[in-house]
């Protein structure tokens, strides 16, 4: 199955022609098909008139600089402002996060969107393309925000996605520009990197998105495209060392140069559909005629994203009247993320740029 990009505000005619093959699962939404609250509503009403069945339509509303949606949204802060936070009041901290997940989640659903690319549980070590998206370097620290978060959005009525599987904070390389190549072994992996995967799928995460990151001491392709990290690890038994994760797996774009390393669109599709991810993201619209092309005649796992799908929003007009909303976003003000030099290099700063 594929999510899509599309180019604007509006469907297009060829758009709409997307919509109706059997392997466009949904859309993701990015900066440029933003102009308004209510433009983004009448998208998403759009998409599922046009569409022949159910289309899971997500956007990456992080927080910081990668949010999507900005007028008329509350302002998330970056996760990173939450480690000082935690420093002095660990409690405190814990439930503002869990406060943030569902603010972001409520308005994401108030919206028509099912799904936010939230939680980033990337350790806070250095990587262009994480930097104040990461929560804190400490795994234990990191695997504590993410058990909150996880709940905050089930809240609000979303399923939550941990990314980046496993692990892109502990490389310099930005997969939006560059191969990315993690030296260490699974041993030191999971003694880091995996600990918050760990947490978030045992607090009940629905979700998982790969790293276009390659660990050779693990594996010799890139996670997204790797069985071992995949269906071994991932997916595998606990009794063999797996996290025994029973949800869907995301492949992160395809379109970012990372991906390149194991050929074209074709290539890169084949190599996540048989390495075991349900979903391939397809976000450039140059990209998504060739995409379609390439997965016809595979067989399609058309229920794997029907638990993703949002459930209960109260609407703006309920969401705005809630007195809850308008106490975390004032909390929210209090959390400020420190500059980080990384963070005006990533690929992810464009804010209509895949994260």
């Amino acid at each position: 199955m594929l999510l899509i990009g599309i180019t604007g505000h509006e469907l297009t005619t060829r758009e709409r022609d997307w919509l109706q093959h059997d392997a466009c699962a949904g859309l993701t939404l990015f900066a440029r098909n933003f102009a308004s609250r209510a433009q983004v509503a009448e998208l998403t009403q759009s998409i599922r008139e046009a569409a022949p069945r159910p289309q899971l339509i997500c956007v990456d509303q992080e927080g910081g600089r990668v949010q999507r949606f900005r007028d008329g949204y509350s302002k998330l802060p970056a996760l990173h402002g939450f480690e000082a936070l935690y420093q002095r009041n660990a409690e405190a901290a814990l439930a503002l996060a869990r406060e943030h997940a569902w603010l972001m989640a409520s308005e994401m659903r108030a919206s028509g969107v099912d799904l936010s690319f939230a939680p980033v549980l990337d350790l806070a070590r250095g990587n262009r393309a994480i930097g104040d998206r990461a929560f804190a370097a400490d795994p234990e620290v990191v695997a504590a925000f993410a058990r909150v978060y996880v709940q905050g959005m089930h809240e609000a009525g979303m399923a939550a996605t941990l990314k980046h599987f496993p692990g892109h904070g502990s490389v310099l390389e930005d997969t939006h520009h560059d191969a990315a190549i993690d030296p260490r072994t699974l041993d030191e992996i999971r003694a880091h990197d995996l600990v918050p995967f760990a947490a978030g799928i045992a607090a009940g995460a629905d979700a998982v998105m790969t790293a276009h990151v390659t660990y050779p001491q693990v594996a010799s392709e890139p996670a997204g495209c790797s069985r071992r990290w995949i269906e071994e690890i991932l997916r595998g038994d606990v009794v063999n060392g797996g996290l025994r994760f029973r949800g869907v797996v995301f492949s992160d774009d395809i379109g970012m140069a990372a991906a390149g390393a194991v050929g074209g669109i074709k290539a890169r599709i084949d190599a996540h559909l048989d390495a075991g991810c349900d979903v391939v993201l397809v976000s450039h619209t140059q990209q998504v005629d060739e995409a379609l092309a390439a997965i016809q005649g595979r067989r399609l796992n058309t229920m794997a994203l029907a638990g993703l799908l949002g459930r209960g929003a109260l609407g703006w007009d309920g969401l705005l009247a809630d007195a809850r909303r308008a106490g975390v976003q004032a909390r929210l003000e209090d959390v400020r993320a420190p500059s980080l030099a990384t963070d005006i290099l990533s690929g992810a700063t464009n804010m209509g740029d895949v994260a």
